[in-house]
């Protein structure tokens, strides 16, 4: 089976590991993520701070050479690429005369039809047809993680259909229960991690994320469980400065979702790149032995 596939632009740079993991659990799954030819940046948080028009036509472009490329579905990790391409997916269908203004301005115009998906949605489809149970042959000893949704997965700037719940997301864990991990609850799921301020404010950013840190190790989570590029770039990179600031001693790895259920499937750390982390997770992932599964 083939799906569309956009990686985006944090997936071909900081974020490569992630779509290594990402090819290579669908692969496995059955699945074939096929990027689509000549994709570009979708604006993400940026474009619509500078002209309206450009934000919605820079995701047009990309679902155009989707729909025009034959395929019915695109999956796309990234959680701001998913919101700004399923926002202008959305407004094109709800303005026949911005569509026909931005479709004006492409060579493969947007026809209409094509599901917009994120990975997380994706997966769960998986799950839900036994194919995730079915290829996790180990299960981890002592895995106890908090999942971390961030904000760009839960909340959109325009009115659009998803379908977890915005408030109190529970895809992930709905994921990681067909491998047999638990999560754990907790307060700050769809907490801010402060983006791109960790540049331009850092001490905002490092004051939320802070906060995030405080609550999962409260609760006792041992790792994050992510599906952002940018959540887990920031609780991972930042991590050694607002733990240190807070005085805690802990350390807590930030997997990428893909990379947990990689590891469930058999595939070592070292395809899943767990070693490009800044703080080191390669060891939770190796405390790992068979899975019985149920008789059918």
């Amino acid at each position: 089976m083939q799906l569309a596939y956009y990686p985006g632009c944090s997936l071909k740079q900081s974020s490569a590991l992630y779509d290594v993991q990402s090819r290579r659990v669908f692969a496995e799954l059955g699945v074939t993520l096929q990027e689509i030819e000549d994709w570009n940046c979708c604006g993400a948080t940026s474009a619509g701070k500078v002209d309206d028009f450009l934000a919605v036509a820079m995701a047009a472009r990309n679902i155009g050479i989707a729909e025009n490329s034959g395929f019915a579905e695109m999956v796309i990790p990234c959680s701001a690429c998913y919101s700004r391409t399923l926002v202008a997916q959305q407004r094109l269908a709800d303005d026949p005369a911005l569509q026909q203004a931005v479709n004006g301005e492409l060579r493969r115009p947007v026809r209409g039809g094509l599901k917009v998906t994120s990975i997380l949605e994706a997966l769960v489809e998986r799950v839900t047809a036994g194919a995730v149970a079915q290829q996790a042959v180990l299960k981890f000893r002592d895995l106890h993680p908090v999942c971390y949704y961030g904000c760009m997965l839960t909340r959109f700037p325009y009115r659009v259909t998803v379908s977890d719940s915005v408030e109190n997301p529970h895809g992930m864990e709905t994921i990681l229960e067909a491998i047999g991990v638990r999560a754990i609850d907790w307060n700050y799921k769809t907490a801010c991690c402060g983006a791109s301020a960790a540049v331009n404010d850092p001490q905002t950013a490092m004051n939320l994320m802070g906060r995030i840190f405080q609550d999962a190790v409260a609760r006792g989570a041992n790792c994050f469980v992510a599906s952002c590029p940018m959540c887990q770039m920031n609780l991972d990179a930042h991590q050694e400065t607002f733990a240190a600031a807070l005085g805690l001693p802990q350390r807590l790895p930030v997997y990428f979702i893909t990379e947990v259920l990689g590891a469930a499937m058999g595939i070592p750390p070292e395809e899943l790149q767990t070693d490009r982390h800044f703080i080191d997770g390669t060891d939770l992932l190796k405390e790992l032995e068979p899975h019985e599964h149920d008789a059918d």
